[in-house]
């Protein structure tokens, strides 16, 4: 995860990271059966960096909690927002369906007003996943909707993305033996497909290594 800062942090006053994966993590495992509705929302500031670059963190940390103040405003009674990563948020909605997400996220990105000190109006996208629909365990579920904002964002920013079904596209890759023998045990214990795990490495070397 990001490093935070203490002044948003404080001012704001969210849960964090690790308090959203237990709480997704900790409703999944109470639904074994799926009989649950919980869908997440992952919202990123549009190009933010150039706010730290050229204003200095002290406005891009004003920034942060403008956003954050705006995306918790008048939240349905059953939602949840967390501060995730640096200009990242997520809200857990419980008991709502997905399209009604949607539709919330959307008036939330177009109501959005926080401008930058030189008076441009910034953006925010988000992405969409439903628990149990598009996935049956946090990992997978946060990785379907951090791709459905990258794909918000991909398309132009300033949009709203609903995670979907996945085409694998297949690529060439080479791997040692012993890497090979330790993904397998590694797919065998925690029993999850070696695709998956394999999946959630390269997202997280992606958000290590932004493009």
């Amino acid at each position: 995860m990001s490093k935070k800062s203490e002044a948003v942090n404080e001012t704001l006053r969210f849960p964090l990271g690790d308090a959203f994966e237990k709480a997704v993590t900790e409703f999944m495992e109470a639904h074994p059966d799926g009989d649950g509705e919980l869908v997440i929302a992952v919202i990123d500031l549009d190009n933010f960096l150039h706010i730290n670059e050229n204003f200095g963190f002290e406005a891009g940390d004003q920034m942060l909690i403008e956003t954050g103040r705006h995306l918790a405003a008048n939240l349905p009674e059953s939602a949840v927002i967390y501060r995730i990563a640096g200009d990242e948020f997520g809200i857990l909605f419980f008991g709502m369906e997905k399209e009604e997400v949607f539709l919330y996220m959307e008036q939330k990105r177009a109501s959005f007003s926080v401008k930058a000190p030189d008076g441009e109006q910034m953006t925010i996208s988000a992405g969409i996943a439903a628990a149990f629909d598009d996935a049956s365990r946090y990992q997978e579920l946060m990785r379907k909707a951090e791709s459905a904002m990258f794909r918000a964002k991909y398309a132009g920013h300033n949009k709203v993305a609903l995670a979907r079904e996945e085409k694998m596209v297949p690529k060439t890759s080479h791997y040692t033996s012993d890497q090979l023998k330790r993904l397998s045990a590694l797919s065998k214990r925690e029993g999850i497909g070696e695709a998956i795990l394999l999946r959630e490495a390269l997202d997280m070397l992606l958000k290590k290594y932004p493009n």
